[in-house]
Parts: C-alpha cells; sequence; structure tokens
C-alpha cells in the first residue's frame, strides 16, 4: 500500500466544508485578531502508533499558505504519551480552524494503526500475517489500509475489481462449490469461503483455488483443516478474532488471518492540540 497522496487532498477540502460550509468560524473570528500569529504543539496523549501527519498538514496548509510546520514524528513511529507530534506555527485563526478536522483524521488513523500493531505483536513467532478487509468507511479505504500497511499488517484485496473472493451466497447462487470455481477458472488471483471441512475437501478436490476462506472455525477445527490444505492452498481463517484469540489462531499454522475490527472498530488515537502560550 502506497503512502497517502495529494489525491487524498479532496477529501480533506470536503471535510473543512463539512466545519465551514459558506460560512465561517463565527467563534474564533469574534475572539481572535485576523492579524494575530501563533504557534500550536500538536502531542499524543496516550502512547500508540503514528498514521495521517501528511493529512493534518494538508488541512492547515489549505486554510493558510503562511503556516509553517516542524515534525517531530513520522508515519509508523511508535508514540509515547506526551511526546509531540508536530508543531504549527502561523495565523491563529487558521489553526484553529483546521485543529478538529486534522485531529480527526490523525486520530483515526493512528487508531487504526496502534490496533493493527497490537495484533502483529501478538502473533510473532508464527508464519501468519495480519490482513484488514473491505469492512471500511465509505470513501476512506485507501486511507485506512495506509494505516494497516504504516503499522505492519497486510492489505486483502482493495476492492471488488482486484481480486475473486468466492463467498457463501456466490456459492448458493452458483448452486455449489464445483459450479463456482468452475466459472471463474482461469483469474489470477481466486479465493473461497469455507465453512465446514467437508467444503474445504471439495475446494481442494477441485483444486481451482489459490486461497481458501475458512470462516468462523475453532482452533481445533483450524488446525485440521491446515493439515488437510497443506502444500496445496493457502489458507486465512477470520471471524471470532480478537486480541485475546489471535495468537492461537496464528498457532494453527494458517497463512493469514483477515480481522474486519482493525478498520471498523478501532477506537481513535487521543491526541492533543495546543497553543504553546
Amino acid at each position: 500500500m502506497s503512502g497517502i497522496s495529494r489525491t487524498h487532498e479532496y477529501l480533506v477540502r470536503d471535510a473543512l466544508k463539512e466545519d465551514l460550509d459558506k460560512g465561517h468560524d463565527v467563534t474564533s473570528q469574534n475572539i481572535i485578531p485576523d492579524t494575530h500569529k501563533t504557534k500550536a504543539i500538536m502531542r499524543a496523549r496516550e502512547s500508540g502508533v503514528l498514521a495521517g501527519i501528511q493529512l493534518a498538514e494538508t488541512t492547515f496548509f489549505l486554510l493558510s499558505d503562511e503556516i509553517t510546520f516542524t515534525r517531530h514524528a513520522k508515519d509508523g513511529d511508535k508514540l509515547d504519551a506526551g511526546q509531540y507530534i508536530l508543531t504549527i506555527e502561523g495565523p491563529t485563526q487558521s489553526i484553529l480552524i483546521g485543529e478538529r478536522t486534522a485531529l480527526n483524521f490523525l486520530t483515526h488513523l493512528s487508531g487504526i494503526a496502534t490496533l493493527t500493531y497490537q495484533y502483529v505483536e501478538a502473533i510473532q513467532g508464527t508464519k501468519a500475517k495480519i490482513l484488514d478487509t473491505r469492512k471500511t468507511i465509505p470513501c476512506l479505504r485507501a486511507l485506512q489500509k495506509y494505516a494497516v500497511a504504516i503499522a505492519g499488517g497486510s492489505n486483502h484485496r482493495m476492492g471488488l475489481y482486484d481480486a475473486v473472493l468466492i463467498k457463501d451466497n456466490h456459492i448458493a447462487v452458483a448452486n455449489g462449490i464445483k459450479p463456482a470455481l468452475d466459472a471463474v477458472k482461469g483469474q489470477d488471483s481466486i479465493e473461497i469461503e469455507v465453512d465446514t471441512l467437508l467444503q474445504l475437501e471439495e475446494v481442494l478436490s477441485h483444486g481451482g483455488a489459490d486461497i481458501v476462506l475458512l470462516d468462523n472455525m475453532d482452533v481445533e477445527t483450524l488446525k485440521k483443516a491446515v493439515q488437510m490444505a497443506q502444500g496445496k492452498i493457502k489458507t486465512e481463517a477470520s471471524g471470532g478474532v480478537n486480541l485475546e484469540t489471535v495468537r492461537a489462531i496464528a498457532e494453527t499454522g494458517v497463512d493469514y488471518i483477515s480481522i474486519g475490527a482493525l478498520t471498523h472498530s478501532a477506537p481513535a488515537l487521543d491526541i492533543g492540540l495546543d497553543i504553546d502560550a
């Protein structure tokens, strides 16, 4: 997954418009003179992993080209509580207008990075890799998957267009595993979801898939599935994964563990911005 690009500037513009619409920051404009300048410090209020600093900088830059930055950390860095992230200097009104938008991006993406890092650390020493999913906030997928990757996770498919993933509803409509696999023969990457060892046996007998998604299987069933698939097909565990269970799942020998919670349920990392009075 590549870094945050200038193409994401439109997201920042839309976020600022959400705050300002066609008006102004009526609070700051009535309290702070147009000519007033200041320095503000963005710092971590708890430990975590940083992601999204470029979006924070873009937010302030779009409000004033007089604003300057000093970075104290970069994306992927491990943060301690109280650690400085960014110093922002320039027009006070612009800094306060951009404060919440910049923090919304930064705390959300850093929260994803922090949770991903916790999962990656939990399975150290196993061969498994942590994957994200398509359970993302609409229009933020690329950014959320970037935060996963910057923390050591791996990206699953970006969308419906870049890999075949046959799920239970596809199998139901196709009237079975064999006809579903027959229909996608020749595609570059084919993954299929199974719920039982009997379904796995059918997939292995067909031989038309590259990866099998072992959905909501307990640890003992996962162990049997990995033994059955050994050397024939890659295995991915999904469902029932949390920080308490992920180590045992990884130790079954699966190649991948996909976790929707990385992007749909990661708590925001507590980051604040304070005027350096």
